[in-house]
C-alpha cells in the first residue's frame, strides 16, 4: 500500500484496527493499557509512523463512557483507569455519543485487516461476554426505602432516637 493511501486511515479507525487485533490475538485478556495499544499502532505502522492524534484518540476520542472532547466515537470503553477494550453493544456510553462510529467502514478496512470487521460481530455476539461491573454505589440505589416504607421519615427517625440522652 503506499504511503498516500496509508495516511487516509483515519486515526480513530487505526485505534480499532490495533485493539481488535489485540483482541483477537490474546482471547484471554479482557482489556488492554493505554500504552499496550500504543506500541502496537507503532508496531503496526498502518500509516507509515506513530501520528501525533493516536494517544488522545485512545485516552479520549474514541472511548464511549468518557464525555465527547470534542471526538465522540464509540469505538473503545473504558474498564479501569488506564485501560481500554473494544465498544459492544450494551456497553454503556456517554448520551453525547449516541449514535457515533462503533467501527471502520468496510471500504476502509483493506490488505488483510478487511475480516476484523467480521471477527468483531462474532466476538460481540460470544458466549464469552465481558461487560463492566456495575457501579456498586449506584446500584444502593432506594435499598434503604424499605426501612420506613410504612412510616414517614420523620416518624422513622423519632422512634430511632427513642431513648437516647
Amino acid at each position: 500500500m503506499s504511503t498516500v493511501a496509508k495516511v487516509r486511515l483515519k486515526v480513530a479507525d487505526e485505534v480499532w484496527i490495533v485493539t481488535a487485533l489485540l483482541h483477537r490475538e490474546h482471547p484471554e485478556r479482557t482489556d488492554f493499557s493505554l500504552e499496550e495499544i500504543q506500541a502496537r499502532v507503532d508496531k503496526e505502522h498502518l500509516t507509515g509512523s506513530l501520528r501525533p492524534g493516536v494517544y488522545v484518540h485512545i485516552v479520549q476520542h474514541c472511548v464511549a463512557n468518557r464525555p465527547p472532547n470534542p471526538g465522540r466515537y464509540r469505538m473503545l470503553v473504558e474498564t479501569g483507569p488506564g485501560r481500554r477494550r473494544l465498544f459492544r453493544t450494551g456497553d454503556p456510553y456517554h448520551p453525547s455519543r449516541e449514535g457515533a462510529k462503533v467501527t471502520p467502514r468496510a471500504e476502509d478496512l483493506r490488505n488483510g485487516y478487511d475480516n476484523l470487521l467480521v471477527w468483531y460481530r462474532e466476538w460481540c455476539n460470544g458466549k464469552s461476554r465481558l461487560t463492566i461491573p456495575a457501579d456498586p454505589l449506584l446500584s444502593l440505589a432506594g435499598s434503604g426505602r424499605r426501612l420506613w416504607s410504612d412510616e414517614r421519615a420523620d416518624d422513622y427517625v423519632r422512634r430511632l432516637r427513642e431513648g437516647w440522652q
